[in-house]
């Protein structure tokens, strides 16, 4: 069951990790055991917006990591299901339906992917090297790896390409005018682009922790626009993933489960048989849940976690108190420097993965971060 639609089991599936909207099924972002990571962004293209339920973009990222164990697994799982049964349906848990196309990055430990939609046709861009960033708006051009069977045919009969040259998917498929919201879309993708080629190259010497500091630096970035807190938006939730090319060295995923990365913590998972459970990031669930319930989104819930809770209230503290809020600010990331030292040395193998201790890694951090909130 997912957010809309019941689709077809599968015979087994994989254990993730994921960031999400509590009000649905799917996921924005996440991790599997086979250190398969895939998240998504929406778009607006050419193809109409299907207001009709089927499948949410969130939900082919939760469903590509529970069927794939590798990102170019993953991207089959997504497209076949997106070719069968469309996406479409409200993203957003209110009564006006805000709907729209998905993007999507997938990466594992040997390579990563770009796969774009429109409709229920596709193009994917396999990534052997380097880096690359994507920003609510179509970005693959004629450097199309992989794509939907009847994409270009689609694209003829629609007047929108001649048939003859060049075959660009964004230049194709985009719109010639994007809705108002996406003109910030286009700054950011070149801002970020620009952030990720000024610290790529890193030299190997430099470690795994100024590595991993400096991702998260680049996702609390504003100037960018990466990290979003006006317009009515706000960065809900931010991950950064270690991947690493060894088989025998863990992956480590590093979640904050609050908005604003700029004031949150990244706390590292590492998947292990019997993680520790922790309901202290788990939203309560509801019984007569207004996104389940026909006509949906009628009433409105508290949907936050008591994480998600007590960060809001010491936001409002830093707000109000600007030198005690400073104060808290530096605790928050001496605490998230104890993780990021930790996750160095256990990718560095001068301390053991100790089983028991990752179980708990998790738990640990959250329980921490709330003691300094308490």
């Amino acid at each position: 069951q997912c957010t809309y639609l019941e689709i077809e089991q599968a015979h087994r599936t994989h254990a993730v990790v994921l960031s999400r909207p509590a009000w649905l099924w799917g996921a924005e972002m996440g991790a599997n055991e086979h250190g398969v990571c895939v998240g998504n962004e929406g778009v607006w293209t050419r193809e109409p917006l299907g207001e009709e339920e089927a499948l949410l973009g969130m939900d082919l990222v939760r469903l590509g990591l529970e069927r794939g164990s590798s990102a170019r697994e993953a991207m089959e799982v997504i497209t076949s299901l997106l070719e069968r049964h469309g996406q479409g349906g409200s993203c957003k848990e209110e009564p006006v339906p805000f709907v729209y196309h998905n993007t999507f990055l997938l990466a594992d430990r040997t390579e990563a992917w770009v796969l774009e939609t429109a409709g229920r046709y596709w193009a994917a861009q396999r990534i052997p090297e380097g880096s690359h960033n994507i920003s609510n708006q179509l970005s693959i051009g004629e450097d199309i790896t992989a794509e939907h069977a009847g994409l270009r045919q689609r694209a003829l009969t629609q007047g929108w390409w001649s048939g003859h040259g060049h075959f660009s998917f964004a230049e194709v498929f985009s719109l010639s005018q994007q809705p108002p919201r996406m003109e910030a879309a286009k700054a950011r993708y070149r801002a970020g682009r620009e952030l990720l080629r000024q610290h790529f190259g890193i030299p190997t010497g430099w470690g795994w922790g100024w590595r991993i500091g400096t991702f998260m630096a680049i996702l609390r970035d504003k100037g960018s626009g990466i990290c979003v807190d006006s317009e009515g938006f706000r960065t809900a939730g931010s991950m950064v993933s270690v991947l690493p090319r060894d088989p025998a060295v863990p992956c480590v995923h590093f979640f904050t489960a609050t908005p604003d990365p700029s004031r949150s913590v990244f706390k590292p998972f590492v998947f292990v048989a019997d993680p520790k459970p922790v309901p202290q990031v788990r939203s309560p669930t509801f019984p007569e849940d207004p996104a389940k319930q026909l006509p949906r989104f009628r009433s409105a819930v508290d949907r936050r976690h008591e994480l998600y809770r007590r960060h809001q209230a010491a936001l409002e503290l830093m707000e109000r108190d600007q030198e005690q809020g400073q104060k808290l600010l530096e605790t928050l990331r001496a605490l998230e420097k104890q993780g990021l030292e930790g996750m160095r040395e256990l990718l560095e193998g001068t301390v053991p993965a100790r089983p028991q201790e990752l179980a708990d890694l998790f738990f640990d951090c959250v329980e921490a971060e709330l003691k300094f909130y308490t």
